[in-house]
């Protein structure tokens, strides 16, 4: 005679198999999901970056003599790029920065919050409106 027991639950290899299974797919998606962050981050730093150039010609266009602005005047009333850009905490993982000289040049950079993490690379602009990375900026640039 045989006796049939009602069995409700899982036995404990089936939970272990499915939990190396979750583990395998996070491990493949978890770096894919860091590395599309850290390229949201580039992106939208040259975004930001193109922004600045824009801004500073605007301002330029109206100076008498034209000269390109500092960035508290580019930030101020009228505003050519938003004052959050340059906040202190940064944007978007990277921070900006703006030097205007008198030899009627500037430089915007952008470097990485945390390298590595919120951004791999370092942008310039200059004014010539070219976007360079890393060490290809102009002399005198601060980007590490």
């Amino acid at each position: 005679m045989f006796i049939w027991i009602n069995r409700k639950g899982f036995t404990l290899v089936e939970v272990m198999i499915v939990v190396a299974i979750i583990g395998l797919l996070a491990a493949i998606a978890i770096p894919n999901l860091i590395r599309a962050r850290i390229n949201a981050n580039e992106g939208a730093a040259k975004g930001v970056l193109h922004t600045i150039a824009s801004g500073m010609e605007s301002c330029r266009a109206v100076q008498v003599p034209p000269a390109y602005c500092n960035q508290a005047a580019l930030t101020a009333a009228p505003a050519y790029v938003d004052a959050t850009v340059f906040a202190a905490g940064g944007r978007q993982g990277y921070v900006f920065a703006i030097a205007a000289n008198a030899a009627n040049t500037y430089l915007a950079t952008a470097v990485p919050q945390t390298a590595n993490v919120t951004g791999v690379n370092s942008y310039c602009i200059a004014h010539d409106g070219v976007l360079r990375q890393g060490i290809a900026c102009p002399a005198g640039a601060v980007v590490e």
